[in-house]
């Protein structure tokens, strides 16, 4: 029993010090916002331009035959009284085997758009990196995060990373 609080007294010693030793060196730590990064820094707006551009045609080209659909749709409700029972089965089948053919591209066009996001996302955390560790070795940060429940003003040096970002060529 006495050797563990001996122990124990030992182990709160060494924190102590442990501590005083710290304080006596401050860390120096930053904190960078992440989202606020991609969100407001010109190669994050460049990438979601390009990625606008590059998609822009093809959701349009969705959005139209989804309207065509809904007009078909409407069109055949307006005429399903005056229509013979097999006239209403074919047309309402057509109007089911394009809604299909509309969800197929979408899902499709989804997964082309999340997989160049991803691309583009990526590139552009890889540059956002690199300026963050040359700020880490210039400036003898001891510790920068990107994630935080809490950070204060003082610690965010994110205005600095997309400050260099957009100074980037």
């Amino acid at each position: 029993m006495k050797l563990s609080t001996a122990k124990s007294a030992a182990a709160a010693a060494l924190l102590a010090v442990a501590a005083a030793g710290a304080q006596a060196q401050e860390l120096k730590i930053g904190y960078v916002n992440s989202d606020r990064v991609l969100r407001d820094a010109a190669p994050g707006k460049a990438a979601q331009a390009k990625l606008e551009a590059e998609f822009s045609k093809r959701d349009k080209e969705l959005n139209d035959l989804a309207m065509r659909l809904k007009g078909a749709a409407d069109k055949l409700e307006k005429d399903a009284p005056t229509l013979s029972e097999v006239e209403r089965n074919r047309r309402q089948r057509e109007l089911i085997d394009q809604d299909r053919e509309i969800q197929r591209k979408r899902r499709e066009f989804q997964e082309d758009l999340n997989q160049r996001k991803q691309e583009e996302l990526n590139t552009v955390i890889e540059r956002a990196n690199k300026v963050i560790k040359q700020i880490f070795e210039t400036e003898k940060y001891d510790l920068i995060l990107q994630e935080a429940v809490f950070a204060g003003p003082r610690a965010d040096i994110t205005d600095k990373v997309i400050k260099a970002l957009n100074a980037q060529k």
